[in-house]
C-alpha cells in the first residue's frame, strides 16, 4: 500500500479511502482536493495508489483487477485500526469501479461508497456495460456524475442504478466531464460533492469554531 493519510483531528473520526483512475494516481488535483476537504470536516482521509500504479508511473492499469481490488482490501486494513468509526470506499473511474467489484463481493468491506465519475461503458461504446455485478452490491452508494462525461449520459447512469439493490444516490454536477473538476469550477463542485456525502451518509462533522 502506497499513499497519503490526511488525519483528522477526532481520534474516532469516520475514515474513508480514495483512489484515482486507471490514467491517474493519487496526487490528482480531485482527489488532493477531496481528502482535503473531507479532513477539514473531520473524516480521515487515505489516498493511495492502486497495485498497478506502484508497479509503473504512467500508463494504463497493468496486471489484473483482482490485484488491485486486494490493494483496495489492504488500504481499508491498514485504515481500519487508525480511527473508531465507519469506512468508507471511494474512487474516481476505475478506482470506483475497483470499489463496487470489492463490495459486490464482500459485504463487509466497507460501510459505504464514494464512486467519482463511475465508467460505465467505454466512451462511444454503450452496449459495453460495466454493471454485472451491480445485483450483488449491497453497500450503500453516492455516485457522482458530470453532465459531459462520455462514459455515461447521465440518464444511462440512473437506469443503472435501478440494478443495485442497496441504498443510492447520484449527484449529477451539470457541464462537468470525467474528471469533475475545473479551475473555475473546482471550489463549488469539492464542496457539493462535500455536502452531498455528509447528507447520504449521515457524517458527523467537525465544529468549525464557536462555543
Amino acid at each position: 500500500m502506497r499513499g497519503f493519510l490526511h488525519r483528522a483531528e477526532n481520534a474516532r473520526a469516520d475514515a474513508l479511502v480514495l483512489t484515482h483512475s486507471a490514467g491517474g494516481d493519487c496526487t490528482s488535483a480531485l482527489l488532493v482536493s477531496l481528502a482535503e476537504a473531507f479532513c477539514g470536516v473531520g473524516i480521515t482521509v487515505l489516498r493511495c495508489d492502486l497495485p498497478f500504479r506502484q508497479r509503473r508511473p504512467k500508463g494504463p492499469p497493468l496486471g489484473t483487477a483482482k490485484e488491485d481490488q486486494s490493494g483496495l482490501r489492504r488500504a481499508m486494513e491498514v485504515l481500519r485500526p487508525l480511527t473508531g468509526g465507519r469506512v468508507f470506499l471511494g474512487g474516481h473511474s476505475y478506482g470506483g469501479r475497483m470499489a463496487t467489484m470489492l463490495a459486490a463481493q464482500d459485504r463487509a468491506c466497507a460501510d459505504g461508497l464514494l464512486l467519482l465519475s463511475y465508467p460505465l461503458h467505454p466512451p462511444r461504446k454503450p452496449n459495453q456495460l460495466r454493471t454485472a455485478h451491480f445485483p450483488d452490491l449491497h453497500t450503500p452508494s453516492l455516485f457522482m456524475h458530470g453532465s459531459r462525461d462520455p462514459f455515461a449520459s447521465q440518464e444511462e447512469m440512473r437506469a443503472a442504478l435501478q440494478l443495485i439493490p442497496a441504498k443510492t444516490s447520484i449527484l449529477e454536477i451539470e457541464g462537468a466531464g470525467h474528471e469533475l473538476i475545473g479551475k473555475p469550477s473546482a471550489a463549488s463542485v469539492i464542496e457539493r460533492i462535500i455536502g452531498s456525502a455528509i447528507d447520504f451518509f449521515r457524517l458527523p462533522v467537525a465544529r468549525t469554531g464557536g462555543d
